[in-house]
């Protein structure tokens, strides 16, 4: 009787999730390749334990392989910097794998579990810094983005330590189970980070024609958030759904470091957090003059109605639609909450 296991299920759903991604954005291509990638493992992996076609042995280890160094690439195009050809040398992992599956079968047992540590681990210490240390991120995610890459970072983690589940199995003269939790532990973080992957807030944002970033410069912290405040009141940037650490730092021709470190020293935040709360600001001035709270986030800068709520709840204490029926049954003269 014909069967569908877990794995080729995941594959059908994340086939699905990398055609969404694809086809939802540009931006997205190297997030589309890394759930394909996970496609691609998964159905290798329903054909190989399940269906029987051992011939597809070797494909397994390189596609398990080509996941860490992909997930690393997506991170860095939407998190740290624009990907190069330097990038490619990360591709060496599965390069290898495919030798060792010719020459050395025994050293994929330690070299798929190791390429999925480490990379997991470098993704994880970089997302823990914080959005300031992923200086592509919008702002408007605040830390989201770098939860949703500790997510992946996690699921990698996963991945590497159930070689411990498997080692044990075999201890306690269970080698029977290997083939059962490959499968699940393949499936489980597979279809997490495809889920994790829908966020509109890893994609990294359009480019722009600003200016190149202009050496470092030693300028006083109050002076260079001065320097931001008034390229804010002038050019309203903060409006800007796509606005990034990066750009901000060209704009004032700055380091991004030494932008992060003046603002958080003057005003104890980071930048992530004193934009939004100016795009909060924006808010209430638009729910002050009548408009609706859809109309209020949609204007502000916010590219989805959960983050909007979730800042605005943080710099006012009060819910969007809370903070306007009190204002305006008050009528205070200040906006209550942003002082």
């Amino acid at each position: 009787m014909p069967t569908f296991p877990v794995p080729l299920f995941a594959a059908v759903l994340l086939a699905i999730v990398a055609l969404h991604l694809a086809l939802r954005s540009e931006r997205a291509g190297w997030l589309a390749a890394l759930v394909g990638a996970c496609a691609a493992q998964a159905l290798v992996l329903s054909l190989v334990q399940h269906y029987g076609f051992a011939q597809f042995r070797l494909l397994q280890a390189v596609t398990a392989t080509v996941i860490p160094p992909l997930a690393w690439i997506a991170f860095t195009a939407g998190a740290l910097r624009p990907v190069t050809r330097r990038d490619a040398r990360h591709f060496g992992a599965p390069l290898l794998a495919l030798a060792c599956a010719l020459l050395l079968p025994d050293l994929l047992d330690a070299l798929i579990p190791l390429t999925y540590l480490g990379y997991g681990l470098a993704i994880g210490h970089r997302a823990l810094a914080g959005g300031d240390a992923m200086p592509r991120t919008r702002l408007e995610t605040g830390e989201l983005s770098a939860r949703f890459w500790i997510t992946i970072a996690g699921a990698l983690l996963v991945s590497a330590l159930s070689e411990v589940a498997i080692l044990g199995a075999i201890i306690t003269g269970n080698a029977d189970l290997r083939p059962w939790i490959v499968s699940f532990v393949t499936s489980a973080t597979n279809l997490v980070v495809g889920w994790v992957c829908l966020s509109p807030g890893l994609a990294p944002p359009e480019a722009t024609d600003d200016t190149p970033e202009a050496p470092e410069v030693t300028e006083e912290d109050s002076r260079i958030t001065a320097r931001l405040d008034k390229l804010l009141d002038d050019t309203a940037l903060y409006l800007d759904p796509d606005l990034t650490l990066d750009r901000l730092a060209r704009r004032l021709s700055l380091p991004r470091k030494t932008l992060s470190a003046a603002l958080n020293r003057v005003s104890g935040e980071n930048v992530s957090r004193y934009i939004n709360a100016r795009r909060i600001r924006a808010a209430c001035d638009r729910l002050t003059a009548g408009e609706r709270v859809t109309e209020a986030w949609l204007s502000s800068g916010f590219n989805t109605k959960s983050n909007f709520n979730r800042e605005f709840l943080r710099v006012t204490g009060q819910t969007p639609s809370a903070w306007a029926a009190a204002h305006k049954k008050e009528n205070p003269e200040e906006t209550p909450g942003l002082r």
